[in-house]
């Protein structure tokens, strides 16, 4: 074979490795800021529990067209939603919001509501800061 061809060959073949991406720099790092507030979805300001903070994280699976009960929750959470469709709405029908997938909902403290799933099942990860002993809902 050539000199040249080889070469050439050699040229064309490093150009489709950088044109498809198989490159060795590093991708950056990106932060990307879903929430910040001091208040619930309904405007209401959050206030801290007395005592030693502990922090709950746990991930709910809710069937689809299904209602959770009734209930409150006694300190500030924040559910952020992976996948599905959720509406959130309070007992005495004054709020409604309907949540998809990568928002999230800074939930209310010792005010009734539930969610509902929509067509399809829906899950999510709330986080809860509590104080130990502390329920996660009534």
């Amino acid at each position: 074979m050539h000199p040249l061809l080889n070469l050439k060959t050699l040229l064309l073949s490093c150009a489709c490795l950088l044109m498809l991406g198989c490159n060795s720099s590093p991708t950056a790092v990106k932060v990307e800021q879903l929430l910040k507030t001091g208040q619930s979805w309904t405007g209401t300001p959050y206030t801290w529990p007395d005592g030693k903070p502990e922090f709950t994280v746990v991930k709910i699976t809710l069937p689809a067209n299904t209602a959770l009960k009734w209930h409150t929750h006694p300190m500030p959470n924040i559910a952020y939603v992976i996948a599905g469709e959720l509406m959130v709405e309070t007992e005495d029908g004054v709020h409604k919001t309907t949540l998809k997938p990568g928002q999230v909902l800074p939930e209310m403290v010792n005010t009734s509501h539930r969610g509902t799933s929509g067509k399809g099942p829906v899950e999510l990860i709330v986080f809860y800061a509590g104080t130990p002993g502390m329920p996660l809902s009534h």
